[in-house]
């Protein structure tokens, strides 16, 4: 590895970990704009890791090992999906590790690690957001798979980095499987960050929460990492859509100039996607839990539906 391009992996995972609370901090800001509320300040998120740093961590005493491990592996496991996911360049050392079936594999480590350590205490909470956390999982990740097999179709490769080279350097074409694809991308994405109408962030209802109840127990630095880990997976679901279906503006070089050219069009993306999704929120309505597994099921048809098209105009 070079100097170059390991200056350039460093940077790219220093910007994906110190942009995503930003990320998080405008999506909230825009939703509380739109439903009239008082908006609260852009920065708000890293306040709160700040507050939560600087706090003891409370641990219960049947607590195993596990629990307190779970949340650094959640962090690692963003951090990387952050990493490996071609957000400013295609031409980096870990573009290699960018294969689309491992990076599923990264998110469904987290979730494992997060649904065991809800577990691990033993309160009625914790197993109930574990149980709902693995349903979602299982429906989410098959949907997910078929979306990126889907872009792969085009590229004859489930690299992700040769998706995103493929893609932006072809001539503007609309490819109707690739529509329905990113359909479907919306609403695993809306399932896997725990937003409207799947979860609603901003509550702690018993009959609602999936994704606070994973986390009621951690307290200081380990609901610090977990948070922060959240915003790494808005994040990084955030830039693999942009990377799948808006490829425009990727570097293609090791060069840290050249990806520092690329910051600003990947900040305008995902501004523009942060808005597009407090206004989804405010527009819709929580769903009940039960109708969870028909909203991800729809998601997971018009994937394959989708590769299915795309089979079919190309022959």
């Amino acid at each position: 590895m070079n100097v170059a391009g390991f200056l350039s992996q460093f940077l790219e995972t220093v910007m994906a970990v110190a942009l995503a609370p930003l990320l998080t901090g405008w999506v909230n800001q825009w939703r509380a704009r739109l439903q009239n509320k008082s908006a609260p300040s852009i920065w708000q998120p890293y306040r709160m890791l700040h507050k939560l740093f600087n706090k003891e961590s409370t641990v219960a005493d049947n607590a195993s090992r596990l629990f307190r491990t779970a949340p650094y592996v959640v962090f690692g496991c963003m951090t990387l999906a952050c990493a490996i996911i071609p957000t400013l360049s295609t031409d980096l050392p870990l573009a290699a590790a960018a294969d689309t079936i491992a990076l599923v594999g990264l998110f469904a480590l987290a979730r494992v690690f997060m649904s065991l350590a809800a577990m691990d205490i033993g309160t009625a909470f914790g197993t109930m957001g574990a149980r709902r956390e693995m349903l979602i999982g299982f429906l989410a990740e098959p949907a997910l798979l078929m979306v990126l097999f889907s872009a792969s179709l085009i590229s004859k490769s489930t690299s992700l980095t040769t998706i995103v080279e493929t893609l932006a350097h072809r001539e503007l074409t609309i490819y109707p499987g690739l529509a329905l694809a990113g359909v479907a991308f919306a609403m695993v994405s809306l399932a896997e960050n725990a937003r409207i109408p799947v979860d609603n962030p901003g509550t702690h209802l018993e009959v609602t929460m999936i994704h606070e109840a994973l986390i009621l127990e951690y307290s200081g630095r380990h609901l610090a990492l977990l948070e922060w880990a959240a915003s790494l997976k808005l994040f990084a679901y955030s830039c693999m859509g942009l990377a799948l279906f808006f490829p425009w503006g990727v570097a293609q070089a090791q060069a840290p100039v050249t990806m520092v050219l690329a910051l600003p069009a990947l900040v305008f993306k995902l501004a523009i996607g942060g808005f597009l999704l407090a206004l989804l929120e405010t527009l819709s309505a929580k769903m009940r839990i039960f109708r969870v597994p028909e909203f991800l099921a729809t998601a997971f048809l018009l994937a394959v539906i989708g590769m299915l098209v795309h089979l079919l105009l190309s022959h």
